[in-house]
């Protein structure tokens, strides 16, 4: 009589029986005998009740046309800050230097001698990338720049080049809808043009 051979469901029971056993042992290896779970908890009229804290839920109405007016123009300004500040950045750091060899330089010729080297540097580095440049971005580029010298462009045009050439560029200005003589105030209409410059250092490392 040949060997009766087991059902294959007897086979199925003894794999589980065998992965119920392992799981048993890693449980009463990893909290304990007593299979204790520790977990938070809160007493609430007496009684001792488990608790879980649920993640933030932002709700956010729906802007309305003004809100979305308003969001459309910050997200602009944004995105011409973030173009033009690093161009500020550096013709701050030129106009500044250039003021400051000026200082050293009381005859009138060489003056315009130095004032011209370094305005062949200026065209060399930024005519390209300011071409590119929308007059709304140029807009705030002036901005940037006055931020950067603490002159407006118009003051920095009539130092350098004086008030024929300031006059007519101020006039090309004016035909954009703009101003060379547009100041920076930090503090009020300008405000939103400051925090953004800010976000734009910090994330950046510009101090």
């Amino acid at each position: 009589m040949g060997i009766r051979r087991k059902p294959y469901y007897t086979l199925i029971l003894s794999v589980l029986c065998c992965a119920l056993f392992h799981s048993v042992a890693q449980s009463q290896t990893q909290y304990g005998i007593n299979d204790t779970i520790t977990v938070p908890a809160i007493i609430y009229n007496g009684d001792t009740l488990s608790y879980k804290e649920m993640p933030e839920v932002y709700i956010y109405l729906e802007l309305s046309a003004a809100g979305k007016r308003a969001h459309r123009e910050w997200t602009r300004l944004r995105n011409a800050v973030y173009v033009t500040y690093p161009y500020a950045k550096k013709a701050g750091a030129v106009f500044n230097d250039i003021q400051t060899h000026l200082v050293n330089i009381p005859d009138k010729e060489k003056r315009k001698i130095y004032v011209k080297s370094r305005e062949k540097d200026l065209r060399n580095e930024f005519t390209k990338p300011l071409t590119d440049l929308s007059v709304y971005q140029g807009k705030v580029l002036m901005k940037l720049i006055t931020r950067e010298t603490g002159n407006t462009c118009y003051e920095i045009i009539h130092d350098y080049k004086g008030s024929f050439s300031a006059s007519f560029w101020q006039s090309v200005a004016w035909i954009f809808g703009s101003s060379l003589k547009q100041t920076y105030n930090p503090r009020a209409e300008d405000a939103q043009i400051e925090d953004i410059v800010m976000e734009v250092r910090r994330m950046y490392g510009m101090y």
